[in-house]
């Protein structure tokens, strides 16, 4: 048997809990499938004492608080995918869990999803799998004597192997459990490439809120050269702003990007310094751009001196590390903090563009009755965030609403 619905959202993350609240506002019937359980990947591609990035104030839906937590506090992962789970059910959102969409292919003026329960024939599918889908490993280390892991594996220091750890990676995810292992007393190299480093408070408010008033999260595309750039931002610890400079007071010895593997060891390039400079540009240009908004405003927000103060320079960014012998070292288990790539392999249609991503304007696909939600940029530099993902939503929601 066929089972059959109007609308068919695939994943129960964010993107997809937000998607189904705006269709049963707009009286569409549909259905959502999710694999595993509500918000899994915030439970199980998750370090243990990860918390989210953003304050619990910014980083929900509009309509619902995070309960029993302080609004400046950041949630820890468990809170946060709690939070998704109780937002179904208080809605009564028609979620089916432990569901897999194996297939998705277009039939006559709608489409057909294989799953794991049966076929399912809809008119309209919204994909909500996010951007977190295969992590995305470097083969460039081959030494079985060395654990190789990725950072969605990594849960604890007591997990590793005695010894010292290689981070590669200077976002969010590398930056906070190398800080992490580093509290924990393990000697921790750190490989670190181009980034962004945004102040987590300034005069008295945090950068997501400067980015809100400085119209930085309704961007429409990245500037120029920084489509692959990361952002290191911690919520860790109560929030602070994350400066390697503060990295390496802990003991944490800091790299260029890695390179080439051979012969025991793996070289790095030259690029420390100017990675580090073009982070405090980004950092500093925050802090210009929040001063000059405050004036403009007449905003009475106290001064904050200190945040232009920045601890010494380690040595190693004049004189850069360009080789490391990992057994010398003493590292026994490398980090892969590198990130993630898509993986639509399961949607037979050709709407996608070479490197993965689909084609589509602001979310909504060249092929009727296709979108997609929770995908980094879909329509503004805040569509992958939670808020953003409920606003990306309405809209799509409101577009199939639209088509009958």
């Amino acid at each position: 048997m066929t089972e059959t619905t109007h609308t068919l959202v695939i994943g129960g993350g964010q993107a997809g809990i937000a998607t189904s609240a705006h269709l049963q506002k707009q009286g569409v019937p549909h259905l959502v499938l999710e694999r595993d359980r509500i918000a899994e990947r915030w439970r199980s591609w998750r370090w243990d004492s990860l918390v989210a990035n953003g304050p619990a104030w910014h980083d929900r839906f509009p309509e619902a608080e995070f309960q029993g937590l302080d609004p400046d506090a950041f949630a820890p992962k468990e809170a946060v995918a709690d939070y998704f789970e109780t937002f179904a059910q208080s809605r009564a959102l028609p979620v089916r869990t432990g569901v897999e969409v194996t297939r998705l292919e277009r039939r006559g003026d709608g489409f057909l999803a294989t799953t794991s329960q049966g076929p399912i024939r809809t008119g309209n599918v919204v994909v909500a799998t996010g951007p977190f889908q295969t992590p995305v490993i470097p083969t460039v280390i081959i030494d079985p004597s060395i654990r190789q892991l990725h950072s969605n594996s990594y849960r604890n220091p007591d997990q590793l192997p005695q010894g010292a750890v290689l981070g590669v990676g200077a976002g969010s995810s590398g930056a906070q459990i190398a800080e992490e292992l580093a509290r924990a007393g393990r000697r921790v190299f750190l490989s670190i490439g181009p980034h962004d480093r945004p102040p987590r408070r300034y005069r008295g408010k945090d950068f997501v809120w400067w980015l809100g008033k400085l119209g930085k999260w309704d961007m429409k595309t990245p500037t120029p050269g920084t489509e692959h750039v990361t952002i290191a931002v911690s919520g860790a610890y109560g929030g602070h702003t994350m400066d390697f400079r503060r990295l390496a007071a802990l003991g944490i010895t800091l790299l260029g990007r890695a390179g080439a593997y051979r012969d025991g060891q793996l070289s790095f390039a030259a690029d420390l310094a100017r990675n580090i400079e073009a982070g405090d540009r980004n950092y500093l240009s925050v802090l210009d751009e929040a001063d000059a908004y405050a004036a403009a405003e007449g905003l009475d927000l106290p001064a904050d001196p200190d945040a232009r103060h920045f601890l010494p320079l380690p040595p190693e960014v004049a004189d850069p590390i360009l080789t490391l012998d990992l057994a010398a070292e003493g590292i026994r288990t490398v980090l892969w903090a590198t990130g993630f790539r898509l993986d639509f392999s399961w949607i037979d249609l050709d709407i996608f563009q070479p490197d993965g991503r689909p084609r589509h304007h602001e979310g909504v696909s060249e092929v009727p009755g296709l979108c997609f939600v929770g995908l980094p940029w879909l329509s503004c530099r805040g569509s992958a965030f939670i808020w953003g993902a409920w606003k990306d939503a309405e809209r799509l929601a409101a577009h199939i609403a639209a088509r009958g």
